[in-house]
């Protein structure tokens, strides 16, 4: 994801440059990135009273892959200020934002979105590994769960898997393996962050979202 839509509207025109800000360590941040499954981010935008629609900043700038570009969001408060401030974005109706929301799914991109606690979700993207900065660094560092938050997590029927491995291709955290050989794949669920991608298109219904702390029940 790129940074905070908000954020990206107080760069400087001409340097683009951030402003520095010291975090002192050991200070909890009283906000998140928190990944949205499919269904929490269709719940979001069914509940929204405005929503503007826009280009990903990180795709349109990166262009390192072909996935879909308009999937950015922006919901009630903060819609009428990205249609004002930002190019390209418009107010669109839930229909319209919903078909965008799923061709971004469809396409194996996670929704991510900036929640702060007691605050309701008003910025969210779909985003890519290759091209959005935050989804890069969450990919490469060892403590993704302390940047990161997530309601469910994946559950493996291996039973049921013919392992087709289709699940290794599209998990954009690699938390699907193959192992030494194995005819089926592994999940590592340190790295899951339930984001749904597996889930969708699974042949066999082998994979399942189920709240965090109870993939193992």
């Amino acid at each position: 994801m790129s940074p905070s839509m908000h954020e990206q509207s107080e760069f400087a025109p001409d340097t683009q440059e951030y402003t520095a800000t010291t975090v002192p360590v050991h200070v909890e941040l009283a906000a998140q990135e928190t990944v949205l499954h499919l269904g929490e981010a269709e719940k979001i935008l069914r509940e929204a009273t405005a929503i503007a629609l826009g280009p990903c900043i990180c795709r349109t700038t990166e262009r390192k892959c072909d996935a879909p570009i308009d999937t950015c969001l922006a919901l009630n408060s903060a819609s009428a200020e990205m249609v004002e401030t930002q190019p390209g974005f418009r107010y669109v109706d839930v229909e319209t934002a919903l078909r965008a929301l799923k061709t971004s799914h469809e396409a194996g991109l996670v929704h991510l979105a900036f929640r702060k606690p007691g605050a309701e979700i008003t910025e969210f993207c779909s985003c890519c590994s290759c091209c959005c900065w935050f989804f890069k660094e969450l990919r490469s560092t060892r403590y993704s769960d302390g940047i990161v938050a997530s309601s469910h997590v994946a559950r493996h029927d291996i039973a049921r898997c013919v392992g087709c491995g289709v699940c290794v291709q599209r998990c954009p955290f690699d938390a699907w393996r193959f192992e030494n050989g194995a005819a089926k794949p592994t999940l590592d669920v340190t790295r899951c962050f339930g984001c749904g991608v597996c889930v969708s298109t699974c042949p066999s219904v082998a994979i399942a979202l189920v709240p965090r702390g109870d993939e193992i029940s």
